[in-house]
């Protein structure tokens, strides 16, 4: 047994890309490798030894290793860095704020009592949504293995537009309906790439259900799952992707049927409530569970408990962010997408 098996044996390599070639690297001594500390932290723990422990070893197996040392500091070139980006995010605030209504609606639509029943076309959306998707989930991973994560990718992404274009029934889509989805997956996409330095702090689910709420839950959708399928271009595509299209388009999904059953309300403060609990109940009641599957590599209670424990603060921030965007975008933005809706006799 060489020193890469033996590490794979001892459950130490969670994810690995090119096997073939890092296993025969590290087992014949060729691997140059990296780990860092920081030494103005308070205490090094059980974890830091652990490293330490595994560097060593690889060490004696005749790989380098190069040892990071340093404090949490910033460099001149960190803060000028730091202040271009933060001047970035102020004008970016600023062009929301042009945006803006100049006063206040004279009412908050909402979907006729008469035109509330779901169509045939959103029971079919749902059942695809809610049974197919999953399945594909399950079967890819559990046949496949967390590393075909692009066809499984790929055939989310098909079954997500199917629910989409359902809503053309009859009828060919018009090019303008289709650059309207694709704008609010572009600004999806950017919102993501552009708070990049604030950890799930990001715009995407406040888009999401901005856009199932103006363009029907089989849109929502779509935007969702497409805009993390496009921003992971930006943020490392992986075994995660799939889920993370799945758990971001079901909130689309359901903030449009909510919505069109009535049981949702246009105001910021119901937006603003569904957003914080679909941060934490949906999103992160999904993707939860598929870290300790993708990493921990078991569905125990006690290890799905301590990676929802260890997450809640992260899903409270990704909270506390969609209810931020929803608070400044959703009114305006709704506004807009009705007038478009409206000239253009765009997707209900």
């Amino acid at each position: 047994m060489g020193i890469y098996e033996e590490l794979v044996a001892r459950g130490l390599i969670a994810q690995v890309t090119n096997e073939e070639e890092i296993r025969e690297m590290v087992n014949n001594g060729k691997a140059t490798f990296y780990i860092g500390f920081d030494c103005t932290a308070d205490s090094l723990h059980v974890g830091h030894f652990m490293a330490l422990c595994l560097m060593k070893r690889l060490q004696m197996a005749g790989n380098r290793p190069i040892a990071l040392v340093g404090g949490g500091t910033l460099s001149q070139a960190g803060w000028q860095a730091l202040g271009l980006y933060g001047l970035f995010i102020a004008l970016l605030f600023g062009c929301i704020a042009a945006i803006g209504r100049r006063s206040k609606p004279l009412t908050l639509l909402q979907t006729p009592v008469q035109k509330r029943k779901l169509s045939h076309r959103t029971r079919l959306a749902a059942a695809l949504i809610l049974l197919c998707i999953p399945a594909t989930l399950y079967l890819g991973f559990f046949y496949l293995g967390n590393t075909a994560y692009y066809p499984i990718a790929f055939a989310v992404l098909l079954e997500c537009m199917v629910p989409f274009f359902l809503v053309f029934e009859g009828r060919k889509p018009q090019a303008r309906e289709l650059v309207l989805v694709a704008s609010l997956c572009a600004l999806g996409v950017a919102g993501r790439a552009a708070f990049f330095m604030l950890p799930q702090f990001k715009p995407v689910l406040a888009l999401t259900i901005i856009s199932g709420v103006a363009l029907g839950g089989e849109t929502g959708f779509l935007v969702g799952a497409m805009t993390m399928l496009a921003s992971n271009v930006l943020f490392s595509q992986g075994p995660w992707t799939p889920f993370q299209m799945f758990a971001m388009g079901i909130i689309g999904f359901l903030a449009g049927v909510l919505f069109r059953r009535g049981w949702l309300r246009r105001s910021r403060a119901a937006l603003c409530v569904f957003g914080a609990i679909s941060a934490v109940l949906i999103y992160g009641g999904i993707m939860n569970p598929v870290s300790a599957l993708l990493y921990a590599r078991m569905l125990e209670w006690k290890v799905i408990a301590a990676y929802y424990v260890t997450g809640f603060p992260m899903d409270c921030v990704h909270a506390a962010a969609t209810v931020f965007f929803l608070l400044v975008l959703a009114e305006p933005m709704l506004e807009k997408l009705d007038r478009i809706k409206i000239k253009y006799g765009l997707v209900e």
